[in-house]
Parts: C-alpha cells; sequence; structure tokens
C-alpha cells in the first residue's frame, strides 16, 4: 500500500511549487530520475527505487494517475500522491543532477517518513 505511495511520489520528490516561480520549458531539471526513498521511520517498507520523469518544471510518473509534481526555477521541488486511501508528499531540492529532501506518508492510521535522494539519469 504505502510501497505504491512512496515509489510513485515521492518523491519525490516534488508537488506544488517550494520556493518561488515554476520552472519553465526546457529547464535544467528536465528528464529522467533515479529515485531512492528510505523509510526512517513507521511500518512502510524500508527502501524503495523508481523512476520519474520531468518536463517544463512538471513531474509525472506513467503509472500513476493521482500524483502531481513540480520543479521550480530554482530547483525546489514538491510532490503528493495518492493511491485509494493512501497518501504521500515530499518536498526537496534538485541541482541539475542530483537532489535531497524528506517525505511523510499515510496509509488509514499508520504514518512512515524519511528522506529521498535523486538522480538524474
Amino acid at each position: 500500500m504505502i510501497a505504491k505511495i512512496a515509489r510513485s511520489g515521492i518523491l519525490g520528490f516534488v508537488v506544488a511549487v517550494a520556493g518561488s516561480g515554476i520552472a519553465a520549458a526546457g529547464t535544467a531539471y528536465d528528464g529522467t530520475w533515479n529515485l531512492s526513498i528510505v523509510t526512517e521511520r513507521g511500518s512502510c517498507d524500508r527502501t524503495y527505487y523508481f523512476q520519474v520523469q520531468v518536463a517544463n518544471g512538471i513531474v509525472s510518473h506513467p503509472n500513476l494517475v493521482r500524483f502531481r509534481g513540480r520543479v521550480s526555477s530554482r530547483g525546489f521541488a514538491r510532490l503528493s500522491v495518492s493511491v485509494m486511501d493512501k497518501h504521500a508528499s515530499g518536498s526537496g531540492k534538485l541541482t541539475r543532477d542530483a537532489g535531497r529532501g524528506r517525505w511523510t506518508g499515510r496509509s488509514g492510521a499508520d504514518r512512515c517518513f524519511g528522506h529521498w535522494t535523486a538522480q538524474k539519469y
């Protein structure tokens, strides 16, 4: 349950813009990003790995409908994902080729949180 949430988003990584200004077309952050999501506390799986796409500052995952993510022009990233009664969100900072941040999630009454790292593919 939370595995799908964490895999999808988080990361993520990234969704309503943190900071000012949404990234414009052809940003330095556009491309494929490999994410590593680590649970520090809670009943989620310890580690998740997956890829997301960034295009024009919009973060997406091909298999998730309720996934929203954005990267600002300064690299601040936010995201959220929902799958049935599960929800996760995260935020952090990207450089041109790497990034890191924090995430939190819930599935019913269960809560998890941790950190994520990203590497541009």
